[in-house]
């Protein structure tokens, strides 16, 4: 009974390190335990995150006009800001864009990008 307390003790104490995050990254966009530096990213709505956005998310057809997929159509700065935290989640965690990748470089600018205010500039 006593070495099936210790290994349960054991087992949970390993989970919990294992599900843990080490990450001290404060924006989420940057890894393996490095701190993202927003004020050196380029993370301007107009110059880079809306066209990151119109190439790989409108122009796949996933996100153009009249889209009813996730959050619908991204085709302008409103309907981006409406639903800019989900961007972030779904960018940083690989899960979006479907059938495509986004660089280091281009999940770094959302993620800056958001964690700045979303600001339409």
């Amino acid at each position: 009974m006593k070495k099936l307390s210790i290994l349960t003790v054991i087992i949970i104490m390993v989970t919990v390190a294992a599900c843990s995050k080490s990450d001290s990254d404060t924006t989420g966009g940057g890894s393996g335990g490095t701190t993202l530096n927003c004020s050196t990213i380029d993370s301007r709505f107009s110059a880079v995150v809306f066209p990151i956005i119109q190439n790989s998310c409108g122009a796949v057809g996933c996100h153009n006009a009249g889209s009813s997929s996730g959050p619908g159509a991204l085709t302008n700065y409103t309907q981006i800001k409406a639903v800019a935290a989900s961007i972030k989640t779904s960018v940083e965690s690989g899960s979006m864009p479907k059938g495509g990748t986004l660089t280091t470089a281009q999940k770094n600018a959302i993620s800056c990008w958001v964690s700045s205010g979303a600001q339409n500039n």
